[in-house]
């Protein structure tokens, strides 16, 4: 009876411990840029476009890759970009950046055998938006709008895809393109009373990275 259970206990764990043989994990930065799809505020005193200024963007990731197409990865971005404010051809921002904050499943439509792996990405996390430069004074519009030196927190959607390109055992090439959503930051670009922001910031962003898999 012994022997059937210990037999019985090997052929249990046998897919466990091959599940755990194969665990892979992957470390990698990035380096990409962030263009972003703006809002707009319409107020009494006139219409504005709000946004972020383009800017360089980079990164770093954490990929736990346990099954053969799916992965779950922690992402951080940096983007240097500028909140502003833009109405009659005229134009002001006031310094800032963000950072980004995710947890996204990959999935592969190759093997991780194969050198060459195409993936879809979808997941959630927070985006924080930074000031660190002082409030334009005067301020450009504010019949319209102010641009406030408030740091604010805001849910972010992540939505994309890339490919993943082994050239050596332990180094990976990745090509990653995300799309990050978030509400309007209405405290860091404020209406005017009465005033109304409309629409989603979407930042695109395309990156090239390399990691480390171990």
């Amino acid at each position: 009876m012994r022997a059937k259970h210990a037999i019985a206990l090997v052929c249990l764990l046998a897919p466990f411990s091959a599940a755990r043989a194969q665990e892979q994990y992957e470390l990698g930065g990035d380096i990409g840029y962030g263009w972003y799809r703006d809002g707009s505020i319409f107020a009494p005193g006139g219409d504005a476009q709000a946004g972020v200024r383009n800017r360089f963007a980079a990164g770093a990731v954490l990929c736990e890759d346990l099954y053969e197409r799916l992965s779950g990865e922690i992402r951080y971005e940096y983007q240097d970009g500028h909140p502003f404010l833009s109405s009659g051809g005229a134009a002001k921002d006031i310094q800032g950046q963000s950072h980004t904050f995710t947890y996204d499943v990959l999935f592969h439509f190759k093997d991780r055998q194969r050198k060459i792996r195409p993936f879809i990405a979808a997941g959630g996390g927070a985006k924080d938006y930074v000031i660190v430069g002082p409030e334009p004074s005067p301020q450009p519009f504010p019949s319209i709008a102010t641009l406030n030196a408030v740091n604010q927190w805001k849910f972010a959607a992540s939505l994309g895809g890339g490919v993943k390109i082994r050239l050596q055992r332990h180094v990976l090439l990745r090509g990653d393109f995300r799309d990050y959503l978030t509400a309007f930051p209405k405290q860091q670009i404020a209406p005017a009373a009465t005033g109304t922001a409309r629409g989603i910031f979407q930042q695109f962003t395309p990156m090239l990275g390399v990691s480390y898999v171990f």
